[in-house]
């Protein structure tokens, strides 16, 4: 291969490589986003676990006896954690694919707070779905024994347990990718 025709291929791989790598570093979510999306979404899985569990549960259990109370921590904080779990949300379904050209343009073009109500409903009904009643008593147990933490520190473990184990469906950015997406 000549030099004239080995610097273009050079350059174009080049850049290829780049935009790849920039691709890639984009399609990452910020560990403080799935932190807010855990924060946020704790309500709506508790809701769509009492629904599909409602004659699961024990009456003397958690859930029946302590578990709204712990979630209400969760229910004050969702507005405060509403823009990392819709970051969260666009990014993953940047990643996914799932994002058409359609819903991407109705994601960017909707102000977030018009979303919300779409979002929950959604989100609600597919954790009721993915609810099967042999886990119900697992979940209660899950749920009690994460209720000493705070609301903060649930969703900054998942997130923190996620970056251990280098969790890849999303993938958690590094340090130096995430400075350019930081929340606050």
């Amino acid at each position: 291969m000549t030099t004239r025709l080995l610097a273009p291929a050079l350059a174009l791989a080049a850049l290829a490589t780049a935009q790849t790598a920039q691709a890639q570093q984009q399609a990452c979510v910020n560990a403080q986003d799935l932190s807010d999306a855990i924060v946020y979404a704790m309500p709506l899985a508790y809701d769509a676990a009492q629904t599909a569990c409602a004659n699961r549960f024990a009456a003397d259990g958690f859930m029946a006896t302590r578990g709204e109370t712990y979630i209400a921590q969760f229910r004050a904080t969702q507005d405060t954690a509403w823009p990392g779990a819709f970051r969260f949300l666009k990014t993953f379904m940047d990643k996914e694919g799932g994002s058409d050209d359609q819903m991407g343009a109705m994601l960017s073009s909707m102000p977030e707070d018009a979303l919300r109500p779409f979002v929950d409903a959604l989100v609600g009904q597919m954790l009721a779905e993915e609810i099967k009643g042999d886990s119900c008593g697992k979940i209660e147990r899950g749920i009690e024994l994460l209720s000493p933490l705070p609301a903060e520190n649930m969703g900054g473990l998942i997130a923190f347990i996620a970056e251990m184990t280098d969790l890849k469906n999303p993938p958690i950015c590094t340090a130096a990718a995430a400075t350019g997406t930081a929340k606050k």
